[in-house]
C-alpha cells in the first residue's frame, strides 16, 4: 500500500530533517518551506542543528517490513526527503543507526538520494544489501561531474541499482553510456517560483532511456508546464527496476533486470 505522494516510491522514511542548499535543485527547497518557514521545526543551512525523529516514526519501517513480508512484496522507501543521508553535517552514528535499521528491514529496498554523491564511499565502507543508490542531477554540470561519482560508487559498494533524479530538470542533459544510471526519474519543478521544464528535454531523455535500456519514470511536468500533470504525451510514466527473486539453500537471491548481474541482494533465511 503507498502512503506518500511521491509517485516512485511506496513509502517515504526520514531519520532526521534538516539540510543545507548546495545545488540549483535546492534554490526552491519544499522542505526547507515546509519544515523550516512554516513549522518553524529546523532551520537551514551550514552550521544548524539537524532534527532527530521520534522513536515512532523509527518503527514505522518495522511495520512496512513486516506486512511485505505477508503480502510477498518489495516496497520502495525514499529515504530522506527532508534532508541528505551523505549531508557533512550529520552525526556518523545517526547515520550507523539508519544502516542498521535498513538491515533489519530486507523486504523493503531502500533508495537513498543525495546531491552529496562524493560523500558516500568516504562515509560508507559496506552498504546494506537492500539500498538503491541514486543521485539528484537537475542540469548536465551536474550530471557531466556527479554521474561518473555515482558509477564509482556502486562499483565499490554494489547496491542493488543506481538511479538519477533529474527533478527539478533546469536544463537538456545528454546522457552517457558509461555513465547513466539503471532507472532515469525526471519531473518539473513545483511549487511557488518554480521554474518551467521544456517537455522535449523529458522527451530527450525517455529516448535516451529507451535506447540504453534504463527505466524511465516521468513523475511530473511542474507547476509551470501542463497545470503539474504527471503525463508525458498522454501517458504514464511509471516504471520501476523490476526484481527476480530465487531460493538457494538458506539464501534469498534477488536481481535486478536489467541491472549488472553482480548486483545481487543476498539475504540469509532462519
Amino acid at each position: 500500500m503507498q502512503d506518500t505522494k511521491i509517485e516512485w516510491a511506496d513509502h517515504t522514511f526520514n531519520p532526521r530533517i534538516g539540510c543545507t542548499k548546495i545545488s540549483p535543485a535546492c534554490d526552491n527547497c519544499y522542505a526547507e518551506v515546509q519544515q523550516g518557514q512554516r513549522f518553524g521545526r529546523v532551520k537551514w543551512g551550514a552550521g544548524q542543528p539537524r532534527s532527530h525523529t521520534s522513536a515512532a516514526n523509527w518503527n514505522k519501517p518495522k511495520a512496512w517490513n513486516k506486512q511485505a513480508m505477508i503480502d510477498g512484496t518489495m516496497p520502495f522507501v525514499f529515504c530522506s526527503s527532508l534532508a541528505d543521508v551523505f549531508d557533512n553535517e550529520v552525526d556518523p552514528a545517526w547515520r550507523d543507526d539508519l544502516f542498521e535499521l535498513i538491515e533489519q528491514t530486507p523486504q523493503l529496498v531502500w533508495l537513498l538520494l543525495t546531491k552529496r554523491i562524493g560523500n558516500v564511499t568516504k562515509m560508507v565502507e559496506i552498504l546494506p544489501r537492500n539500498v538503491a543508490l541514486g543521485a539528484t542531477m537537475a542540469n548536465q554540470a551536474e550530471y557531466d561531474r556527479d554521474a561518473s561519482k555515482l558509477c564509482d560508487a556502486a562499483k565499490t559498494l554494489k547496491p542493488l541499482f543506481t538511479f538519477g533524479s533529474f527533478e527539478p530538470l533546469l536544463g537538456p542533459i545528454e546522457l552517457d553510456t558509461m555513465t547513466a544510471p539503471d532507472w532515469v526519474i525526471v519531473g518539473g519543478e513545483s511549487g511557488r517560483g518554480a521554474r518551467p521544464m521544456d517537455l522535449n528535454w523529458a522527451r530527450n531523455l525517455r529516448e535516451q532511456s529507451r535506447e540504453m535500456r534504463k527505466v524511465f519514470n516521468f513523475k511530473q511536468t511542474g507547476a509551470q508546464v501542463g497545470h503539474g500533470s504527471n503525463l508525458l504525451d498522454g501517458r504514464l510514466h511509471y516504471d520501476r527496476p523490476r526484481f527476480d527473486v530465487w531460493q538457494t539453500g538458506n539464501s534469498i537471491v534477488r536481481s535486478v533486470r536489467g541491472c549488472p548481474p553482480e548486483r545481487l541482494a543476498v539475504f540469509q533465511t532462519a
